[in-house]
């Protein structure tokens, strides 16, 4: 495998903070959530960044190429745009599912794989198909997760060596998801970074988050801890990374605590040498790793299944293996992410052999995520319901009963819909801006209940 190119210590670039991140000194690239820009239309703060030399990665975040369908040929061909629009070396996504498609529902957010035999033969063929869709290099990145899979087969280092031998894909290294995924599921980083091809690792995110009774969230809303920046030293031990990048997305703090956490992450990185990491041959089992094969954790309540030798490294983009994934294989994966996502979107059962508090911790942190960002696509909802407050729990109320079927945009108009179906708000003027609001984007007048209640009975509403 090629070594990646140098990209330095950046920061992810936001609307909220680009000013900001213009005035940085020593900043030598940035990432951008590859959904929120338009290759027409970039920001101007973005060209200029691109004028004096700034690198800029579009970071993908709804392929869901763990999910059990193949990829999206449109958004494939989106991200495409973007990374040629931005000139960019590479695109980064993750591994993850974030919708299904029987029964259709959105997840709004990352939402873990099994590490099944299955779901990586799945999870291999959509990544070959992004590949040899995309313009330039694909890296995929570890998520951070609340909760475990019952019956995984598979730790996270043999997880993710094997994807990169099946499709050549690189690495992106989240240390503040490995330390996530140590507090919420018991999995052990160093374990990780040993087992890992460090020779495939594209580039580092840094974060911050917040533990609440016993459970981490990832929230990239606080600042970044010292456990976090230790991990980071962990992975620096072992290699040199091409780039480290900082990952803000909300209460955004002052222009000098960013530059403070930026130059803590850059004394890490700048601490001391670190060996490379020697490439796997070609055709060697790349075995001799300390972390096991095999789960062998409490959580896993299946027999695991017979680890296969691992393939031959591959080149970017080649497939090292014959034929495709069967269906019976991807509908295997359908139906248990469907069982899953339907319990935390839309009230359903919790499918045996999870931990129902935690599944019960995610539904609510989806639920309040997509009302935070639902009040950032439509702000001007929040202001008629009377504030932040009111908006938050009519939205909950009506997200018990709506799970997301679409985008945020669509689910901010069937929020508003919703409202106003049921004669809500209660006060005649909020009501009447209300209906503006709604009828001036969907370009309709609201339904009466009645049709309401036969779009549901036909199926056509969610």
């Amino acid at each position: 495998m090629k070594p990646m190119a140098h990209l330095g210590v950046g920061i992810g670039w936001r609307p909220e903070i680009a000013d900001a991140v213009e005035r940085l000194s020593g900043l030598d690239w940035v990432e951008v959530v590859a959904e929120n820009v338009c290759p027409g239309h970039l920001p101007e703060s973005l060209l200029r960044l691109r004028e004096r030399g700034t690198r800029v990665v579009p970071h993908g975040v709804s392929l869901g190429l763990g999910g059990a369908d193949r990829p999206d040929p449109a958004k494939l061909a989106a991200l495409g745009e973007r990374a040629v629009a931005l000139g960019a070396p590479l695109v980064t996504e993750h591994i993850a599912f974030v919708r299904t498609s029987s029964p259709v529902l959105e997840a709004g957010h990352l939402l873990p794989v099994p590490r099944t035999r299955d779901a990586l033969d799945v999870l291999c063929e959509n990544v070959r198909i992004a590949q040899d869709a995309l313009p330039v290099p694909l890296a995929l990145e570890n998520i951070a997760a609340l909760f475990a899979w019952p019956g995984e087969e598979l730790t996270e280092g043999r997880f993710l060596t094997e994807l990169v031998e099946r499709t050549g894909v690189r690495l992106l290294i989240d240390v503040a998801n490995l330390h996530t995924n140590r507090v919420n599921r018991g999995e052990d980083p160093a374990a990780v970074l040993d087992a890992i091809p460090l020779e495939a690792l594209a580039y580092v995110h840094v974060a911050g988050g917040i533990e609440r009774a016993g459970v981490w969230h990832d929230t990239h809303a606080h600042p970044v801890p010292p456990v976090v920046l230790d991990l980071l030293a962990e992975l620096r031990s072992r290699v040199e990374p091409a780039g480290v990048l900082l990952e803000r997305d909300d209460d955004f703090p002052s222009e000098a605590e960013l530059a403070g956490e930026l130059a803590a992450i850059r004394a890490v990185v700048t601490a001391g040498p670190a060996a490379p990491a020697a490439p796997i041959p070609a055709g060697s089992a790349a075995t001799a790793r300390t972390e096991p094969d095999v789960v062998t954790e409490p959580e896993a309540v299946a027999e695991p299944s017979p680890v296969a030798e691992p393939s031959p490294v591959a080149e970017p983009g080649s497939v090292t293996e014959p034929g495709s994934v069967a269906e019976s294989t991807r509908t295997r994966v359908a139906l248990g992410q469907a069982a899953l996502l339907s319990a935390l979107v839309a009230g359903t059962p919790v499918p045996e052999g999870f931990d129902r508090r935690r599944i019960r911790v995610q539904a609510r942190a989806l639920a309040a995520k997509r009302a935070d960002v639902v009040a950032k696509v439509a702000p001007e909802l929040p202001v008629i319901l009377g504030g932040p407050d009111p908006y938050r729990e009519a939205f909950l109320s009506y997200a018990k009963g709506r799970p997301m079927t679409s985008g945020y945009r669509r689910d901010a108009l069937d929020f508003a819909e919703d409202l106003l179906i049921r004669d809500l708000p209660a006060d005649p003027a909020a009501r009447r801006r209300l209906t503006t609001w709604w009828r001036d984007r969907a370009g309709a007048k609201p339904p009466r209940r009645i049709v309401r209640w036969a779009r549901t009975l036909s199926g056509r509403a969610a």
